[in-house]
């Protein structure tokens, strides 16, 4: 892909449909999204694929947490990935850490393996949680990622526009490096002058009233932690089309 373009971060195959019509040129499928994302369904990635008309990556991500898995952790993300590949889907979007915060290489390179050379592979946020952005950006680059998804290391990727600069600038002709968390209509163009990206991730995220009409106020599906089950999150169209237009 050339130009400028937004990827969204979505959560089912009905946010994509609502980023395609915003405007987004590529989405991530995540589930659990409050926790950073973890690997959707089968289903979930099969009726995403078909539903919209822009590459799908799907984030390869067992669980909530940290970034340093097991092998049995890895085997799991592996076949996932088999199934991605078998699904349609265009890429995968993966990262691992050793207990040192450097880029797990191995494990990494076991997940990349699993794609067999036919999909498009981002490194995740993990990226954000390494000792040195400068020492993984090399790693990954070996590894041979097309682009690595990053606030910044900071809360934000307005808040940490100034290390993202500094990482395109020296690293921008060999990998992409993809802007994410917190970006916004409001502030993608200071993060664009700031950064000097082309490719933006954002999930311009909505919530829409269930449609149940008996709604028991006693019982909570997350038992003490009070969630609240008649609320969906749902793609905006309307703010991924703002953020493209600005």
């Amino acid at each position: 892909m050339k130009g400028r373009f937004i990827e969204a971060c979505v959560n089912g195959h009905l946010s994509a449909i609502e980023a395609e019509k915003g405007g987004a040129r590529r989405v991530e499928l995540c589930a659990a999204l409050p926790e950073g994302g973890t690997t959707p369904s089968y289903g979930e990635i099969i009726m995403t694929v078909k539903s919209i008309g822009i590459p799908v990556n799907v984030i390869i991500r067992s669980r909530a947490g940290d970034f340093n898995y097991s092998r049995s952790e890895i085997d799991v993300m592996s076949e996932d990935i088999r199934i991605c590949r078998k699904a349609g889907a265009h890429g995968i979007v993966i990262g691992a850490l050793t207990p040192d915060g450097e880029v797990d290489m191995e494990a990494c390179r076991r997940m990349i393996e699993a794609a067999e050379g036919k999909m498009s592979v981002t490194f995740h946020r993990a990226f954000d949680m390494a000792v040195d952005p400068f020492r993984a950006a090399e790693q990954i680059i070996a590894l041979g990622c097309h682009r690595i998804l990053t606030s910044g290391q900071a809360n934000s990727a307005y808040e940490g526009r100034e290390l993202i600069g500094k990482l395109v600038k020296r690293y921008g002709d060999r990998i992409i490096f993809m802007p994410g968390c917190g970006v916004k209509a409001s502030n993608i163009l200071e993060i664009e002058k700031a950064t000097g990206a082309v490719e933006f991730h954002m999930s311009g995220k909505g919530e829409i009233d269930s449609a149940m009409k008996f709604r028991n106020p006693k019982v909570s599906m997350g038992g003490e932690v009070k969630i609240d089950e008649y609320k969906k999150v749902l793609t905006s169209a309307e703010a991924i089309r703002a953020a493209v237009s600005a």
